[in-house]
């Protein structure tokens, strides 16, 4: 009776951290929620631009129709998403380790700084891991007993991930492998069946190919830089909370129970012995995690794409199970709830400070934006990337603009988006921006370092100056913020 009220707690703990963080949206947040509140016959255009698929905007679409647009809304849906995956994280690990492993897996996910913040996220990647993890509990049951319920549902699941995020593609393309390697070693031909449904499910997704086809062109992620292999590392460090004290702690207990799960035979009570040969109920699942990471790896090295924490919460589910089998290994059950116990503690510990507000300083410059600009003002952002989150929160009716392209700041076009922002020039932008503000105030709300722009936001700083000298900066930029970002103000001649 103790130990179930105790998952209980642990499980009431995690939903509300679901949905707790006094944060702004974000650059990636705001936008998400600036395309979805299109018309939904103007979303699919505005994607094209974006580089994303479909599925969440439109879904988000009609979430903010019934709930409105505010921060709490608009993440009370990924938070939803991650709630509908904590009972089909239970039934996973049932279905690989039994009830034991069920619990472990629950209260893992229940407890992940990993997945509490991407629950307060306005953005698809608790859908994504919701997905993952509908799709494999499908394929492991047609697996065993093939049925057309359940052939049905991989190739949903399939489709669904191909429209929710690109990532998908590395671990269904891992998965598929597997398959057909699996048929090939038993001639199972139930396995060939499952690759055909998860082919199926491409169907889907043939409506979004022709926008898919000019994102590859046009769009990419010109932010990222090329990964190494310590991405992958960095990947797994950060499933476990990053670089806090908690997170370090609870990474060193996941990678040990994760050696266990693949290694680990249990001796007696005290002893525990590793079998390089693995063991077989956490091979697969290894397998497809860290498949899907290599794939997304070599792919982000060959295309000059981004390999992003965040994207890996397709795999992410997977590792939790890895992590739930290797509670097993330990045939004493106190020091099996023991090691739960210490990394629950830790994943609440990693997860609390996602609670606050780290996320960006767009509350900061809006504030100061909001008490001192007056109708007439010139609000200009530099770099674009900036002006999502921060004119989300402006209510003053001003003036605001974005280098280079000079368009409103609500969205970030990024349609050969690295190109643009070479060839743009700061002085006939600067020259721009002083006789658009003509007699009042210009403000600048910038950011330096960012990738494609090099310095020319710091050097919009010393254009605007030469041509308006009484300058003050308002906000300072803040490294402790994620998206951090400054406020100056230039007073007319």
């Amino acid at each position: 009776m103790g130990l179930t009220l105790a998952v209980v707690a642990v499980v009431a703990a995690g939903i509300a951290l679901r949905f707790l963080t006094s944060s702004h949206l974000w650059l990636d947040e705001a936008l998400t929620v600036n395309i979805s509140r299109l018309p939904l016959s103007r979303i699919p255009d505005a994607l094209r631009h974006d580089g994303s698929p479909p599925l969440y905007y439109l879904l988000l679409h009609w979430w903010t129709t019934v709930f409105g647009a505010g921060d709490v809304a608009v993440r009370a849906l990924s938070a939803t998403f991650a709630l509908a995956t904590l009972p089909l994280i239970w039934l996973a690990g049932n279905r690989i380790g039994g009830r034991r492993a069920g619990v472990a897996a629950l209260v893992l996910l229940a407890s992940s700084p990993f997945a509490a913040r991407y629950a307060t996220e306005a953005r698809m990647y608790s859908l994504l891991g919701l997905l993952a993890i509908a799709g494999y509990l499908c394929l492991m049951r047609f697996l065993k007993r093939p049925s057309v319920a359940d052939a049905f549902g991989v190739a949903v699941s399939s489709g669904l991930l191909a429209l929710t995020h690109y990532w998908a593609f590395y671990l269904l393309l891992t998965v598929a492998l597997m398959l057909v390697v699996r048929a090939r070693r038993r001639h199972d031909r139930v396995s060939l069946l499952a690759v055909a449904a998860m082919a199926a499910g491409g169907v889907l997704f043939v409506p979004w190919l022709p926008s898919f086809a000019y994102q590859l062109q046009h769009t990419g992620t010109p932010w990222a830089g090329i990964p190494t292999f310590n991405a992958v590392v960095d990947t797994i460090r950060n499933w476990a909370g990053g670089g806090s004290d908690a997170g370090q702690l609870l990474n060193l207990v996941f990678l040990a129970l994760a050696v266990f799960a693949v290694f680990g035979v249990a001796i007696d009570r005290r002893h525990i012995e590793l079998d390089l040969r693995t063991r077989p109920g956490a091979r697969t699942l290894v397998i497809a995690c860290l498949g899907t990471l290599l794939a997304g790896l070599i792919a982000a090295d060959a295309f000059h794409s981004a390999f992003v924490v965040r994207y890996t919460s397709v795999a992410f589910p997977l590792f939790i199970l890895i992590v739930a089998f290797g509670t097993l290994v330990f045939s004493d059950n106190r020091v099996r709830i023991g090691a739960l116990a210490l990394a629950v503690l830790l994943g609440f510990a990693a997860a609390i400070p996602n609670t606050g507000n780290r996320r960006t300083e767009a509350g900061l410059v809006a504030t100061a934006l909001n008490r001192s600009a007056v109708p007439g003002d010139v609000v200009a952002y530099c770099p674009d990337q900036l002006g999502p989150s921060v004119s989300r929160l402006v209510t003053v009716p001003v003036d605001q603009l974005t280098f280079p392209r000079q368009t409103a700041p609500q969205f970030v076009d990024w349609v050969d988006y690295r190109e643009h922002n070479r060839a743009a020039l700061t002085a006939p932008f600067a020259q721009m921006l002083d006789q658009r503000a003509g007699r009042h105030t210009l403000w600048l709300v910038w950011s330096p370092n960012y990738k494609t722009f090099g310095s020319k936001c710091s050097t919009m700083i010393d254009r605007l100056h030469l041509l308006r000298p009484d300058m003050k900066r308002v906000v300072k930029v803040k490294p402790k913020y994620e998206e951090h970002m400054g406020l100056i103000r230039y007073q007319p001649r």
